[in-house]
């Protein structure tokens, strides 16, 4: 399929590429195109931004989670809604799993996507040493997809002669430069950057900002550039022929579907759009609450997900709300079907302890405690698979995810056993059952279709069960 793309990409983290990635979205938006954004790897943050800009979701794409064909069709499916597909990579372009290998970098999804990439290098402190730097870029694998540069942090008086040298000394074109712009700069938090919502004036700071870039960047060159894009080889796998689990999805009445509530609130933010895409085609309608701001759960669900986010910031909300804490306890104590994943999983626990130290009684589905660590624990890319009969995930399969989280739980399970791509470390993680699955790592549905599958065929068996016989039921 024709699909004009482009990836910003960077030597390193701290370049600007999240800053202008939104600005570029800002800037083909103002001219009436129609963008559709992707972040490179496992990140939930960036997307948010890309979504502040948009107003529309945002999605991930990881070749250490999907593969190679996978990872083509994600692209092409959720891209073919918009004009113009702009991918931003992360950390260092070659920066990949176990950072010794490019697996799972920036340059891997550029080659596996065939997308042209324009690498942001922030040059300020430097002249003729830029042209050096980007020929290592350029040289470091001869199919790197670099097909032009951005120089960030730069002067109007010293681009001209910045521009020169690289275009006379390298084979790649340079399409502009970014001005030191501090009003925008985005503040670290320990996942990374802080949320959009929190950066103050974000979109009209965003929109000045755009109106820079449309007079230092060659946006006609930039867009030349994602148009003469290859055409992307995106048939769907065979994999995911969704259509293949019909007669095992079907419930009593299959014009209903199955109805999933997904806790969503400022404490629980971090989602894969694509988690809820794959849900959505096999036939769930997911039915979002609050569990910092609803007093009640809504009705008729046949199962609850909880996904990650920053539970920790809002321990004493969530812990004042005990009759959502009660009817969460209830209904999974009960035998409701249900996944939580690291912050949703710190909030099932039966307390949470705060950065202060402040212990917060939180839902008691599980009996341990969550507790701040001050360090990052079992961070990055990992392979599951269950250690017990009777899970969602059968002997045979697997599923993948990431951890990054500064908690852990006292009670962590054992039910399925976590081993890192790179290197030798790996361990037994996740309570679960035949209904449910909940621990720190964040799964990517994808990488498995059939694991959500089969935990929608335990909802689809709650079909029509009254909410009040969850009080005599059990897990399993």
């Amino acid at each position: 399929m024709k699909l004009p793309r482009i990836m910003i990409a960077a030597p390193s983290s701290g370049s600007g590429k999240t800053l202008i990635t939104c600005g570029l979205l800002q800037v083909f938006a103002n001219r009436g195109l129609k963008a559709v954004s992707f972040k490179c790897g496992p990140d939930y943050i960036d997307p948010m931004f890309h979504r502040t800009v948009l107003g529309i979701p945002a999605r991930n794409l990881d070749t250490f989670f999907t593969g190679e064909e996978m990872t083509r069709y994600l692209l092409g499916k959720a891209a073919a809604q918009g004009d113009i597909a702009l991918l931003e990579g992360v950390m260092g372009f070659y920066d990949g799993a176990g950072g010794v290998t490019t697996a799972a970098s920036s340059y891997e999804l550029a080659k596996v996507t065939d997308t042209p990439v324009i690498l942001v290098v922030n040059a300020r402190g430097m002249s003729l040493s830029v042209v050096s730097l980007i020929q290592g870029f350029l040289g470091f694998r001869p199919d790197s997809k670099i097909a032009g540069v951005i120089l960030n942090q730069v002067s109007a008086s010293s681009y001209p002669m910045l521009k020169q040298e690289i275009e006379k000394t390298l084979p790649v074109s340079v399409f502009g430069y970014v001005p030191g712009c501090q009003e925008l700069a985005l503040e670290s938090r320990h996942l990374g950057l802080v949320m959009p919502q929190e950066v103050e004036g974000f979109q009209e700071k965003l929109k000045r900002f755009a109106g820079v870039l449309e007079e230092t960047l060659e946006v006609e060159k930039i867009l030349g550039c994602a148009q003469a894009a290859r055409e992307l080889a995106a048939a769907e796998p065979e994999n995911l022929n969704t259509s293949e689990y019909g007669s095992e999805m079907e419930c009593p009445d299959s014009e209903k579907k199955t109805r999933i509530g997904i806790a969503r609130d400022e404490a629980f933010c971090f989602c894969y759009e694509e988690n809820l895409d794959l849900l959505r085609e096999l036939g769930a309608e997911p039915v979002f609450f609050s569990p910092l701001h609803d007093r009640t759960l809504p009705e008729k669900l046949q199962g609850m997900i909880f996904y990650g986010g920053y539970p920790e910031l809002h321990a004493a909300g969530l812990s004042g709300n005990q009759e959502m804490c009660r009817q969460i306890s209830s209904r999974l104590k009960g035998g409701m079907p249900f996944l939580a994943e690291c912050g949703g999983f710190m909030y099932l626990q039966e307390s949470m302890e705060d950065g202060e130290g402040n212990v917060w009684p939180m839902a008691g589905v599980f009996s341990g405690k969550a507790y701040p660590t001050g360090k990052l624990g079992r961070f990055g890319y990992l392979t599951l698979t269950a250690r017990e009969e009777h899970q969602l995930l059968p002997p045979d399969e697997s599923v993948k995810g990431h951890e990054f989280h500064y908690f852990d739980c006292t009670e962590n399970g054992n039910a399925y056993h976590g081993k890192k791509p790179v290197g030798s470390r790996e361990w037994d993680c996740i309570q679960g059952g035949r209904t449910y699955a909940a621990g720190f790592p964040h799964l990517y549905y994808y990488s498995n279709p059939r694991f959500i599958q089969r935990f929608l065929q335990q909802c689809r068996r709650n079909y029509g069960k009254e909410e009040k016989n969850y009080e005599t039921g059990r897990m399993s």
